[in-house]
């Protein structure tokens, strides 16, 4: 199958495309989820607008304490550290396990947070780095928007339509942070089955302990995060499980399960069990 009709627009400047976003457009940049469902016309947009050709979309800078990640930054870029300011290790690291080199060499961090695919990388990797989305409107009005409320469920986020991703901004400390990550898999390069984060930046006390691939939003356990951060104890899996099982009331048993192992695994590389 093929995709239906459409009028492909590329505009090379934030003020071109400011007056192309309406609700019958659909934002382009990598496609590497979007191509798929034109294909199979899961989505008919009556106008594609692809954003690949505005350069300000792909730098990366540092201001004010915040590194900077254009919106259509690829994985590709993330994982082989071209860019012009030291990125922290667990972006290369997460950007390293997405799909395959090819989907990396094209799909985007913003696309992927746009998308919001509950089993997405991004989405975990960086509401347990305390990052936040900015977001553009038609006007030219910023908004800045933590990840916990970005992503409001499974392919559900705060994104107005006549708002773009523009950036996403990383605490530059966070570059010291300790951490841990994995995820679940049933082989490389699918999507998680459950996925596992730990940050912890004592000098600022940042402790963000997540569990994605929830079918939702990524979940955030402050309780045992702090916890965790208090004691500098490793908990045990039924511990976890039960945490999440309150957090998550109705979730299967196997899925608890997967969820509390990729848990137990991104702590154990910060804290040996």
């Amino acid at each position: 199958m093929k995709p239906a009709a459409f009028e492909h627009l590329r505009p090379d400047t934030a003020e071109a495309l400011a007056g192309l976003l309406s609700p019958e457009a659909k934002l382009i940049a990598g496609g590497q989820s979007l191509g798929p469902m034109l294909n199979l016309r899961l989505a008919r947009p009556a106008r594609l607008v692809g954003l690949s050709a505005i350069r300000a979309l792909g730098e990366i800078r540092e201001q004010d304490g915040m590194i900077v990640l254009g919106a259509a930054v690829t994985h590709a870029r993330i994982e082989d550290g071209d860019s012009p300011v030291p990125l922290p290790p667990m972006l290369r690291h997460v950007a390293r396990g997405i799909a395959y080199r090819a989907v990396r060499n094209r799909g985007t961090i913003g696309g992927s947070l746009a998308h919001a695919d509950p089993a997405a990388d991004w989405i975990t990797a960086l509401t347990a780095l305390g990052a936040r989305v900015v977001l553009r409107s038609a006007a030219g009005t910023e908004r800045r928007v933590a990840m916990p409320g970005f992503v409001r469920g499974a392919y559900r986020t705060a994104l107005s339509p006549d708002e773009i991703i523009a950036a996403v901004e990383i605490p530059a400390a966070m570059r010291d942070a300790i951490w841990g990550y994995d995820k679940i898999c049933r082989k490389v390069g699918e999507f998680a089955d459950a996925i596992g984060a730990l940050a912890l930046h004592p000098p600022t006390g940042h402790v963000r302990l997540v569990a994605g691939a929830t079918g939702a939003a990524p979940l955030v356990l402050a309780e045992a995060g702090a916890e965790l951060a208090r004691s500098a104890r490793h908990p045990a899996i039924p511990a976890l499980r039960d945490a999440l099982a309150a957090a998550l009331p109705g979730t299967d048993p196997v899925k608890l399960r997967l969820l509390a192992t990729s848990l137990s695994r991104a702590i154990a590389k910060v804290l040996p069990a």
